[in-house]
């Protein structure tokens, strides 16, 4: 699945979120998390319409979490990144995570 366009720069793809999501938390000390809201801002330039990547982060974030390669939490506790229920954060396993 791909997001609509940003800037002239092409359809946002799903490699393009993994990218993102880990060159952030590369920059984060161990045990930080980011906010998916970080990775769609860092994907559209000058303020875009950020808020239409969200779903596919989130999708991209849970299929990552399935394979053992991000921890999803809300609240610190384990949770699916598709699910309703308010805001989430994403990190590395094996790392205690903080917000």
């Amino acid at each position: 699945m791909e997001s609509p366009p940003r800037g002239g720069l092409g359809p946002v793809t799903n490699a393009d979120i993994e990218d993102h999501i880990f060159a952030l938390l590369a920059r984060r000390q161990p045990g930080l998390t980011i906010c998916p809201s970080e990775v769609a801002r860092a994907l559209v330039p000058g303020g875009g319409a950020w808020r239409e990547h969200m779903l596919q982060i989130r999708q991209v974030a849970q299929a990552l979490a399935n394979g053992g390669r991000l921890n999803v939490t809300r609240g610190g506790v384990p949770v699916e990144a598709t699910a309703p229920g308010g805001p989430i954060r994403l990190g590395l396993p094996g790392a205690q995570a903080r917000p």
